[in-house]
């Protein structure tokens, strides 16, 4: 299987990111560690974000020129006067902290901005940093496809992350993974693990999930007959797809690296439909703290 088709998340570089994370923030020397054995794999794209803490800034001094780096815009300031000096300016601080003189790409963390009345001072703000040659590609990363639904008619992205696991189908049943591609709309999968809580034992997972337990029965249960690890099963799952360019992966450890690229040699059985769950507030991570 092609490696370089998955790309290394970097939240948990700058923050103790994840809700399975129980080490905390990745050091230095396991940064570095992780950044060598991945590129060593054939993975050359980076996924970060100017809201994930340290992590563009401790990116740059392990030196990472020779990758695709994707990072992404906060949310734009209502009070914000001038959105393209703010989005110039917002990257020129990225590359700096990067040391890099161009990102692969940079995305929008709250695309639903560009239908306000900022919108279209956002969207020119953008496509002007991929005319002055400071990005390659500009795009939206989204919570799921009625974001697509909404934003399309007013802005075609050159590249898309969206959640794509085992649970959450959405990209795929919507259809917008087949028109997005037909349209030649780069497309990476994220959320592939559910932020761990697809990796999850019972004894592990927090009650307050407990009360999707028929979901997670039938998970196990799957997982025991088609004699398949959770973790092989959700990337296998993703990797599946072929309209999609990169699954982005999140690592703590160099431990957990070396098991994603195992699971990548061997072709697995895929999950079948039927394990999709439908109900956003399992979905959607950001809907957590609601429970």
């Amino acid at each position: 299987m092609d490696r370089s088709r998955i790309a290394l998340g970097t939240a948990q570089f700058g923050l103790p990111y994840g809700f399975a994370n129980r080490r905390g923030q990745v050091g230095r020397a396991e940064l570095t560690a992780i950044l060598g054995r991945a590129q060593a794999a054939g993975i050359d794209t980076l996924d970060t974000a100017m809201a994930y803490g340290e992590s563009e800034q401790r990116l740059g001094e392990s030196g990472v020129a020779q990758w695709r780096v994707i990072t992404k815009l906060p949310e734009l300031p209502v009070s914000c006067a001038d959105v393209a000096a703010w989005a110039r300016t917002s990257v020129q601080g990225s590359l700096a902290k990067l040391k890099l003189v161009r990102l692969r790409a940079v995305l929008l963390h709250r695309p639903l901005q560009l239908l306000g009345p900022q919108g279209p001072a956002l969207q020119a703000a953008l496509f002007a940093l991929k005319h002055e040659g400071l990005v390659e590609k500009v795009g939206i990363s989204i919570y799921g496809p009625a974001d697509l639904d909404a934003l399309w008619h007013k802005f075609r992205p050159e590249l898309v992350q969206a959640p794509l696991n085992v649970l959450d189908r959405r990209l795929l049943t919507s259809g917008w993974i087949a028109r997005m591609n037909a349209e030649g709309t780069e497309i990476h999968a994220r959320s592939v693990f559910l932020q761990g809580l697809l990796l999850m034992d019972a004894a592990s997972r927090p009650a307050m999930f407990s009360r999707w337990q028929p979901v997670w029965d039938r998970w196990t249960r799957w997982l025991g007959e088609a004699s398949v690890s959770p973790l092989r099963a959700c990337l296998g799952l993703a990797l599946s797809q072929p309209e999609v360019s990169r699954v982005v992966v999140g690592v703590d450890s160099l431990e957990q690296l070396e098991e994603i690229l195992a699971a990548t040699v061997d072709t697995n059985p895929l999950p079948p439909p039927e394990l999709a769950c439908t109900d956003a507030d399992l979905l959607d991570p950001s809907r957590w703290a609601l429970q």
